[in-house]
């Protein structure tokens, strides 16, 4: 199976790096495909020009196939009355803060695949797209296949991978419930329905005829290994290139994956409207990580926009996603090629 993914997206490595918007741009995406995995460029939060630029900087600095990632929810009505409920909420802290609530703009943090956005991809026919939270409209879908790109998405269960390979993905990835960041879930909002990574794996890769990829608390080389095991055609790592020197992760952010607090994580929908997992931090403690007043991703990200901007331009992460899977350990300050390399050192039993 391994060998199968390899041939599919034409890397030495069946080993991906994970997209991650807001610490990491293309700079991460070129050293992992230059070290024989797949690099991403996560776009979701990227505009026009900004993709170009990202993606003519790839272009120039590899020939090796990469990835680019996007969102797929469905952007949400608007509610005065969400609203007004979730800046209630945060009130206390604007008030610590002399922030002027009825000066902070509503409106939405990131955006859905679109037809611009292909039209945007067309011009460099990326080899690889990945999607997050289902797929785009069939539509767009066919735009991308058109050009001959690899099309790769996110499962949190068995039956999204069911969804997913009937509608003819090229692989799935198994996204366990260790992993940093955004959950993929889309056929259910039912968070008691996510399995752990060494849980759902197995079972995605009896039900699926399609190359299935894990995801999820996988750090180091053993747990490379121990995905392979089970069945896995591939991995996709991210939090253990967050303090790479491509990364562009933030000094606190930083801070806090070297810290004792990395050990504690948990879902957050505080940041975004939506469950991602994230570093324990003041505003996740006092409100509880999972808030009912926050609105829908991503529309939760404008009420408290100012109070991250104010905390760390004082030095504290307290209202900062700081996102981590559960397992910071294999966390180097190393070139994302160096941890690429040690990672593939998993991929070494597969030969004996």
């Amino acid at each position: 199976m391994a060998s199968s993914l390899q041939h599919l997206l034409g890397i030495e490595l069946p080993l991906i790096q994970s997209p991650m918007a807001g610490v990491q741009g293309s700079a991460m995406a070129i050293a992992v495909s230059n070290a024989g995995g797949l690099g991403s460029l996560p776009c979701a939060m990227l505009g026009p020009d900004a993709m170009r630029s990202e993606l003519a900087a790839i272009r120039t600095a590899t020939g090796k196939p990469y990835n680019v990632n996007f969102f797929c929810h469905t952007p949400p009505e608007p509610s005065a009355q969400r609203e007004a409920a979730w800046r209630a909420a945060l009130a206390p802290y604007y008030a610590e803060f002399g922030i002027d609530a009825a000066a902070i703009p509503t409106g939405p943090g990131r955006n859905p695949f679109s037809a611009e956005v292909a039209g945007v991809l067309a011009e460099f026919s990326p080899p690889v797209v990945s999607f997050h939270f289902g797929l785009p409209p069939e539509p767009l879908l066919a735009q991308v296949r058109g050009w001959g790109a690899k099309i790769l998405a996110s499962a949190t269960t068995v039956e999204e991978a069911l969804w997913l390979e009937s509608r003819g993905v090229d692989a799935v990835i198994a996204q366990g419930l260790e992993a940093g960041g955004h959950r993929g879930h889309f056929l259910s909002h039912d968070l008691t329905a996510q399995l752990g990574t060494f849980a759902l794996l197995p079972q995605v890769v009896r039900a699926l005829r399609v190359p299935v990829i894990a995801a999820g608390g996988i750090a180091d080389a053993q747990g490379v290994a121990a995905a392979m095991a089970l069945g896995a055609a591939g991995v996709q790592v991210g939090t253990a290139y967050m303090l790479s020197r491509e990364a562009t992760t933030s000094a606190l952010h930083r801070a806090a994956l070297k810290s004792e607090a990395a050990r504690h994580t948990a879902l957050t929908n505080l940041f975004t409207g939506r469950p991602a997992r994230g570093i324990v931090n003041r505003v996740m403690r006092e409100l509880g990580p999972i808030g009912p007043a926050a609105p829908e991703f991503p529309l939760a990200t404008s009420g408290i926009a100012p109070l991250r901007a104010k905390a760390e331009a004082a030095g504290s992460g307290d209202f900062s996603p700081l996102w981590s899977g559960q397992n910071a350990t294999g966390c180097r300050e190393l070139p994302a090629a160096e941890i690429t390399r040690a990672l593939a050192q998993g991929f070494k039993p597969l030969a004996g």
